[in-house]
């Protein structure tokens, strides 16, 4: 895939993306309101409506998929790269799907362990990355909207980060010294 086609891909997806959350505004709209969603879900704490995702939600994927073309273009291999976008992507919208999912039947410790699943995951992928924020993000918003997601996203992004590029390296770097000293010994 050259530089062209991915902004081809990234023009559409990005109206799709607009599309889509336009549409689901508008049905919204007339079929009720279009929901707010309190932080926390704590109605002391502030609301968010979902009009602002009819901004942010195609601004965001914008830049991500910036991010992500410059990510798959600095590989040598420009298909195994995006074959690893696309499964991180794919695992990321599924498992907003499935958060969601469950927080909306009101199982709220699953989401829980799920959220906690995410930080020893990050220990040995990069889910720190952008295709992994989209698709989160992505598969959340439909339950709760699109600001929630994204500052729930990218705190976890945040985090990741910090396992993935720190931590991680840190404890592999005392394991192979502790295995370095114990093969020296014998």
């Amino acid at each position: 895939m050259s530089k062209a086609s991915f902004l081809r891909v990234r023009i559409w997806l990005t109206a799709l993306v607009a599309i889509v959350i336009w549409s689901l505004l508008g049905y919204q709209h007339y079929n009720g309101g279009v929901p707010s969603h309190h932080i926390l879900a704590d109605e002391t704490l502030p609301s968010f409506s979902n009009w602002w995702g009819a901004l942010l939600l195609p601004v965001l994927t914008w830049i991500l998929l910036y991010r992500i073309e410059k990510r798959v273009f600095a590989h040598s291999n420009t298909v195994l790269s995006m074959q690893h976008v696309l499964y991180r992507f794919v695992g990321a919208l599924l498992f907003g799907v499935v958060l969601s999912v469950f927080f909306t039947l009101g199982n709220t410790n699953v989401p829980g362990f799920m959220l906690l699943g995410v930080f020893a995951l990050a220990l040995f992928l990069p889910v720190y990355r952008a295709q992994c924020l989209l698709g989160f993000v992505l598969g959340m918003t439909f339950t709760f909207g699109a600001v929630l997601p994204t500052g729930i996203g990218l705190v976890l992004s945040l985090i990741t980060a910090v396992l993935y590029l720190a931590i991680r390296p840190a404890f592999l770097f005392v394991v192979s010294k502790l295995t370095r000293k114990q093969s020296a010994q014998v």
